[in-house]
């Protein structure tokens, strides 16, 4: 059970990042990404509590906290770089899609440079998990009008940036990887708060962000970033018990849209389509593939950084 923690913490992860979707619907015409991004900030000051025992207990490895910082980073500039995608004419249809397949990025990095190892069951579930990403992206003209997909697709700014929100949030879940190397998963989640919170104070200081919020948007602004907190130090924690970044990242990616979409119907009173439902579907059996391992096979380490 200990060899397989990573997979509950990786469907965790997906599970508080599927709530978090919810509640984010309910405040995203509300507030523009930078104040949304101070709000995200302060929920997940109400996380430490769960952190603080660890913290006082360990002393931790200083490259350790530079790679937490930059996977914090990482991922604040890739949230900026969705929304300049959108600023700059990008349809949510094809932004959204695009994006959501930041994973390729990470298990690229994972197979070149981490030299993790995949059966032929965890193939099989990435390339189930891409599609299940897409289906399940909420908005895509990829299956409703294809051709105008295509048609869409050119060099210009707002395709430029969802390749760099793209590419950023791969490496962040790769940097996570590395950051759990060194040190522990409260210690890399509460650098990533740092680096949240200093973010945050440039946005403010620098007049991006309207603080008038309604009482009602800063509860649920702030309850938004305790889930989206929770889920990255689930992910944190899913590193940390040896989840292979090519895996983790595949699960919670494919399974989140999937928790977001049977709350949203539970809840929101929303509708699925057979589209979403194929999604579901195929993302179930990717997770079910990817957390599959050789039990007569010994592991051994896939990073030549990290010594178990």
């Amino acid at each position: 059970m200990k060899n397989n923690a990573w997979i509950f913490y990786s469907i965790a992860a997906a599970l508080f990042w599927g709530v978090w979707g919810v509640v984010a619907k309910l405040i995203s015409e509300d507030v523009s990404p930078y104040a949304n991004h101070v709000l995200f900030s302060i929920g997940m000051l109400f996380t430490l509590p769960l952190v603080l025992k660890k913290l006082r207990q360990e002393h931790p490895n200083r490259k350790g906290i530079y790679w937490g910082l930059i996977s914090g980073i990482l991922a604040i500039a890739g949230n900026v770089a969705v929304f300049q995608a959108f600023s700059s004419g990008g349809l949510a249809a094809i932004v959204i899609p695009l994006t959501n397949l930041y994973p390729l990025v990470t298990i690229v990095i994972a197979i070149l440079v981490f030299k993790e190892k995949l059966n032929g069951l965890n193939a099989l579930g990435i390339l189930l998990a891409i599609p299940a990403v897409v289906m399940l992206s909420g908005q895509t003209l990829l299956f409703d009008d294809p051709a105008a997909f295509v048609k869409s697709i050119g060099l210009n700014t707002w395709l430029l940036f969802s390749l760099v929100a793209l590419f950023f949030w791969g490496l962040f879940s790769a940097a996570q990887k590395v950051t759990t190397n060194y040190i522990s998963a409260e210690w890399a989640y509460a650098a990533f708060i740092a680096a949240s919170i200093v973010l945050a104070l440039v946005f403010m200081g620098t007049g991006m962000v309207d603080l008038q919020f309604s009482t009602r948007t800063l509860l649920l602004g702030s309850l938004a970033g305790m889930l989206n907190g929770l889920g990255v130090l689930c992910s944190f924690a899913a590193y940390k018990a040896d989840g292979k970044a090519s895996k983790v990242t595949t699960i919670a990616g494919a399974l989140q849209p999937v928790f977001t979409i049977v709350l949203a119907i539970a809840f929101l009173a929303e509708s699925i389509s057979g589209v979403e439902f194929i999604g579901i579907s195929l993302a179930i059996v990717a997770a079910l593939a990817l957390s599959y391992e050789k039990q007569t096979t010994t592991e051994i380490s896939h990073q030549p950084i990290h010594h178990e």
